[in-house]
């Protein structure tokens, strides 16, 4: 039966899904985005990011107030107040933070994009954390996900090579394959670019980008979907599993290997390598958790971990061989975050604003950044010590006691959730999804679910997920 609260949670689900859909973007890019102009646009272009906080505020409100209701049905009980006070000692600190920032315009969209992750946290911890309510997310977030991966599947596909071949043909044959409008869009987007003596020519970072073909879909870059997938992924397949349970063994199979295939395949073409290996330890944590002799779960992991790496050198041996310049540049990023915490402890140069010192601390021969490339170190240059230690203490004081609370559950999706979850958050020690609202808000809405979700029957022994 359809009550208030699981209609809330339909809506608060579709809301999620539209971030995916439409603000996959980070929120220090805000003035970089032109609002859309026509309906293809509205449709296939990504929103201002500040359209995000506008949209989330009446949807916000609105749990505001269903919240001071009394809950329909048995809920958590949140056995720590740190989960409270440590989100609001660190998104209190950001507005003492934004007091001596260096740069007003990128802290205010950045103060917006913290106070969505805080609500979405908060609002699941009062109103989602119930067996009952919780899965009416899923139909408006799975859909936002299941559009973003149709157009990972139509960039590998089509987009990248069909752009590629019209940009190579289009410097070749002097531009005459595009109308004057189309030219004037490649020019406004920078795919087309002049050299220094006026030639006009494909913009290299473009053409580099479509050969490779590392997919996004509608994320602001590959790595993102990679992050996207690792938190939704294992609840995706999860749910495909047990939604086939009554199916013949041959159809159950059929769903889970297409489904696992699809997964699988959009999460190998975004290249990312700190995913490829944050995913080896996720399918070892379920290859320990079936109910197999101690010795042969042992072996399973020895030899995925095997595989994977071979894998792993195999699929990104150029990039071994060219010295990893990813991770040398990352190394760039915290030296100088490193160094702009020593310089600004207390309240560090202001929320989202780490592009600003960067600028004179970064190496010579470095490329520009705008963020860190690690969640938790930017914390720390951008809102000083204390700003920076009530994020890290929150986010893995919330993660320890969701494991503990929902590591042994015999529920396989509240599992799944969970090791999603956690490879999320892995993964923003080398990425910054704190700062995209496509992925920050799913996963502090599951973060505030599974840190308040009741305690779920312990099974005697692993089970089988």
């Amino acid at each position: 039966m359809l009550t208030l609260e699981r209609g809330y949670a339909l809506l608060f689900g579709a809301l999620l899904g539209l971030a995916i859909w439409k603000y996959g973007n980070p929120v220090i890019l805000d003035q970089q985005i032109t609002a859309p102009a026509s309906s293809a646009e509205w449709l296939n272009e990504a929103w201002p990011i500040h359209w995000a906080g506008w949209t989330l505020l009446p949807v916000a409100l609105a749990g505001l107030f269903l919240s001071l209701r009394p809950p329909a049905g048995p809920g958590g009980t949140p056995r720590s107040r740190w989960l409270i006070a440590l989100p609001l000692v660190w998104l209190g600190w950001q507005f003492v933070s934004a007091v001596t920032t260096v740069d007003p315009e990128l802290t205010r969209a950045t103060l917006w994009e913290f106070a969505g992750c805080a609500a979405c946290y908060f609002l699941a911890r009062r109103l989602f954390a119930r067996p009952a309510i919780w899965p009416w997310l899923l139909p408006g977030l799975f859909a936002g996900l299941i559009w973003c991966l149709i157009r990972a599947v139509d960039q590998h596909i089509y987009e990248y090579p069909a752009s590629y071949e019209a940009l190579v043909a289009g410097e070749h044959c002097g531009w005459t394959n595009f109308t004057a409008a189309s030219f004037a869009d490649l020019q406004a987007n920078h795919l087309v670019i002049a050299t220094n003596n006026g030639a006009l020519v494909a913009n290299p970072v473009f053409l580099k980008k479509f050969a490779q073909g590392r997919v996004s879909g509608t994320l602001v870059y590959p790595n993102a979907l990679a992050q996207l997938l690792l938190l939704c992924g294992p609840l995706a397949l999860s749910l495909a599993g047990s939604a086939t349970r009554t199916l013949k063994p041959a159809v159950r199979g059929a769903v889970m290997v297409l489904s696992g295939f699809l997964t699988g395949a959009a999460f190998y073409f975004t290249g990312s390598k700190l995913g490829w290996l944050i995913a080896l330890g996720v399918i070892g944590l379920y290859l320990l958790r079936r109910d197999w002799p101690r010795t042969l779960k042992i072996g399973a992991v020895a030899v995925i971990l095997a595989g994977g790496l071979a894998g792993f050198g195999l699929r990104f041996h150029h990039y071994l061989a060219n010295g990893a310049t990813s991770v040398s540049a990352r190394f760039d990023y915290w030296r100088a975050a490193v160094q702009t915490t020593a310089a600004e402890p207390l309240t560090g140069t202001g929320p989202g604003t780490f592009q600003r010192p960067y600028s004179r601390l970064k190496s010579p021969t470095a490329e520009m950044a705008r963020l860190t490339h690690n969640d938790y170190l930017e914390q720390f240059c951008d809102s000083g010590l204390p700003g920076g230690l009530a994020y890290a203490t929150w986010i893995a004081l919330a993660l320890f006691l969701a494991a503990r609370r929902q590591g042994n559950t015999s529920d396989p999706a509240a599992f799944a959730l969970l090791v999603g979850l956690a490879a999320w958050f892995t993964q923003g020690l080398g990425e910054f999804g704190l700062y995209i609202p496509a992925l920050a808000w799913p996963a502090f809405t599951a973060l505030g679910i599974l840190t308040a979700l009741p305690l779920a029957k312990s099974a005697t022994k692993p089970v089988r997920c």
